[in-house]
């Protein structure tokens, strides 16, 4: 666990929360999605252990969509969309990580960075699990040495890259989350 990437929060549902304490303390590069993040928006003692990973030099990705960032900082999905780029960028300097803000022009921000929008993809990956493909590309990513920060952008455009490409190719078609982990292994 000290030298891997760790994934997590991925369809944990409920049974993630117990797990958090040891892969906030021990996992040297995380990636928190989904039921991760809605277990720390409710606890101030994940809060802190999250934020106290970077003093660490553990390496911490955050990919929530609006609902999930909306929890974290206390506010309402409208107030995170209606400022995106504040929304990230306030989440990754309050957890001292990066944070990519998915949705239309996903933002990818961290502290001391200037925050990135991504420009591809499209509404195919709005479909189920589609966010668990990019949590999992961030942790691929981390795991062939990229930082955070680069990790994080570079599965971020990846993972748009093959929903724009199956919208060209299959048009019309769904682009399931299986489907899209296949072609962006590939």
């Amino acid at each position: 666990l000290r030298q891997q990437v760790l994934v997590c929060g991925c369809g944990g549902g409920q049974a993630v929360r117990a797990h958090l304490p040891a892969v906030l303390s021990v996992a040297k590069q995380a990636v928190l999605d989904a039921d991760a993040l809605n277990a720390i928006a409710l606890d101030t003692q994940l809060q802190t252990q999250l934020k106290a990973r970077h003093g660490r030099g553990q390496a911490t990705v955050l990919t929530p969509h609006p609902l999930e960032a909306a929890r974290l900082l206390q506010c309402s999905v409208q107030a995170v969309q209606a400022d995106r780029l504040s929304a990230a960028q306030t989440l990754a300097d309050k957890f001292s990580c990066v944070v990519v803000l998915k949705g239309s022009g996903s933002v990818i921000a961290a502290p001391g960075q200037t925050p990135r929008i991504n420009h591809s993809g499209n509404a195919l990956l709005a479909t189920a699990g589609t966010g668990d493909v990019l949590a999992g590309m961030v942790g691929a990513a981390l795991a062939l040495g990229n930082t955070a920060w680069e990790a994080a952008s570079r599965a971020v455009f990846r993972h748009g890259a093959v929903a724009d490409a199956w919208a060209g190719q299959h048009p019309g078609r769904t682009l399931t989350a299986s489907a899209l982990a296949r072609r962006a292994g590939s």
